[in-house]
């Protein structure tokens, strides 16, 4: 038996779910990792926006 996780977009979400399925992954709050996504999207003059788009389009929705 494998015990390896899968990284999948979460069901429970606001935009596209990457930030819950990275929480569920990680086994932290959603709320934290959303809120550490808009720091980061906002310091880094919007890369962590390009890069959510990116993980929206790559990681596949939860089944």
């Amino acid at each position: 038996m494998s015990d390896y996780k899968k990284l999948y977009r979460s069901k429970d979400k606001k935009i596209c779910g990457v930030c819950g399925g990275i929480a569920d992954y990680f086994e932290l709050d959603p709320t934290i990792i959303r809120l550490l996504w808009i720091m980061v999207a906002f310091f880094s003059c919007s890369l962590g926006a390009i890069a959510y788009l990116v993980c929206a389009l790559v990681i596949p929705q939860e089944a």
